[in-house]
């Protein structure tokens, strides 16, 4: 008899471990069994705000691999429309529910992998169930904020200044409404420092968007059924269509109610090689905490690139090799219309919550030879640690060949660079990409100007 693999969830992390196992181990053995309460798997949900703004033709372009490719060319049996609804570790055993007749039936299994990803925080505030009013995490979301628009919504309104709700204002814009943004933080993209946050802001007005910063949403009304406004302290906001970008968390119910560990970011514990505190079970994904290697703290952070990078290296450990999962940074990208914004490693919040003394230095440059065609305005951040001079962290706003020099930072943090290190880099130069000196050695420099020790005669 083959070993038995049940997987929970069946996107990025899930189906990464199911196929790093199944390259490991036939099938005679081990048996693969794969439950997704969703109608899909193997699919891109960071693709969701372009699909929406008609940047991504059709939906089925953002589905990497159907259930049947999963069946017949990987002998994974991938069942959509299933959802596990319990889980009994000292049986081995699930719960599972078919969707489609409500009915329920029990699998057992050798191993289990849980990999429920996150969930949208979805506030408890009246009106919040009316029709129009939208999470958007799964290819099933898009589907119904499709439908939303195509009952003739011509009003949008955001609720969350984060990344998808970012990017779902540029959506909505590329289709043609009204688009208004909500906020709580006198800010939009929290995860950036305030003066960083503000470019954002001011580039979301230039676009159009009205923004409403600093005000909390109490409710929604509606009609027949429908929202029509969204109540905020300040007066009615007009809405025929909503989306709740309040932020996501992960998605561990199902593991805590099993008494399978879960850490107080809200994430499941789990060792470097993906195994939970139980015998037999492991977990990949948005649905875990993970290392920060720059602040040394447990974090839960929702991203494709972690999971699909969990869901490996738990699956190549369940296929008889070793893999471990090193950590993160925090690194991430994104896009709102002309504006890239990203950032990696800690803002000055955070690097004041994990006890780290810092200095900050701001810089304005382009992303090109400044008389070259096309250049755009940029603007970096960086913070060092007082006394040794290594990097925490990076922060951009900038246009066009602005955002992904975050990488150069990234791969500085992950190697625990200074920045007088980092001033030095080797970097490539031509006027149709980089001033000659690239804004990345700018901002390092004067970083390390700050951090540079007296000299004799300055004392």
């Amino acid at each position: 008899m083959p070993d038995r693999l049940l997987v929970v969830g069946g996107d990025a992390a899930g189906m990464s471990a199911a196929s790093q196992a199944r390259r490991r181990r036939s099938v005679d053995q081990l048996e693969i069994i794969a439950f997704e309460r969703g109608n899909h798997t193997s699919y891109s949900a960071c693709g969701i705000p372009y699909l929406v703004g008609g940047l991504v033709g059709e939906l089925d372009d953002l589905v990497v691999r159907t259930p049947e490719v999963f069946r017949d060319r990987f002998d994974i049996d991938a069942r959509t429309g299933h959802e596990v609804v319990a889980i009994d570790p000292d049986e081995r055993a699930v719960t599972v529910r078919r969707l489609d007749n409500d009915s329920e039936y029990r699998e057992t299994y050798d191993h289990l992998v849980i990999a429920t990803g996150a969930e949208p925080v979805r506030p408890s505030l009246p009106g919040i169930d009316a029709r129009g009013i939208h999470g958007v995490q799964t290819l099933d979301d898009a589907v119904k904020v499709e439908r939303s628009l195509s009952e003739g919504a011509r009003r949008a309104v955001i609720v969350g200044g984060g990344y998808i709700g970012l990017e779902m204002a540029e959506a909505f814009l590329l289709r043609g409404l009204e688009v208004t943004l909500v906020e709580q933080a006198p800010q939009p993209m929290v995860t950036l420092d305030p003066e960083m946050g503000a470019l954002v802001a001011d580039a979301l007005r230039q676009m159009g968007v009205k923004l409403h910063l600093n005000i909390a949403v109490s409710g929604f009304e509606e009609a027949g059924g429908r929202v029509s406004s969204v109540v905020t302290e300040e007066g009615d906001i007009p809405a025929d269509v909503v989306v709740l970008g309040t932020g996501t968390r992960p998605a561990a119910g199902l593991a805590r109610e099993s008494g399978i560990p879960v850490g107080e970011t809200g994430g499941i514990r789990t060792d470097a090689r993906m195994r939970t505190e139980i015998e037999g079970v492991w977990a990949a994904g948005d649905c875990v905490e993970t290392f920060h290697r720059i602040s040394r703290r447990a974090v839960a952070i929702a991203l494709g690139t972690h999971a699909n990078k969990q869901g490996r290296v738990a699956g190549i450990n369940l296929g008889g090799g070793y893999a471990t999962f090193p950590g993160v940074v925090g690194t991430a990208v994104s896009k709102i219309c002309s504006v890239e914004v990203a950032r990696t490693g800690l803002n000055e919040g955070q690097a004041e919550a994990a006890g780290l003394r810092f200095e900050s230095v701001v810089v304005e440059s382009t992303t090109r030879a400044g008389y070259y065609p096309g250049a755009k305005k940029m603007t970096m951040k960086l913070l060092a640690e007082v006394g040794t001079g290594r990097l925490l962290g990076a922060q951009i706003v900038g246009e066009e060949g602005a955002a992904k020099r975050i990488d150069v930072f990234a791969t500085a943090l992950w190697n625990e660079m200074t920045v007088e290190e980092i001033q030095e880099m080797d970097l490539s130069y031509a006027p149709p990409f980089s001033p000659v000196w690239d804004p990345v050695l700018i901002a390092a420099r004067k970083a390390a100007e700050l951090n540079a020790p007296a000299r004799p005669d300055d004392v």
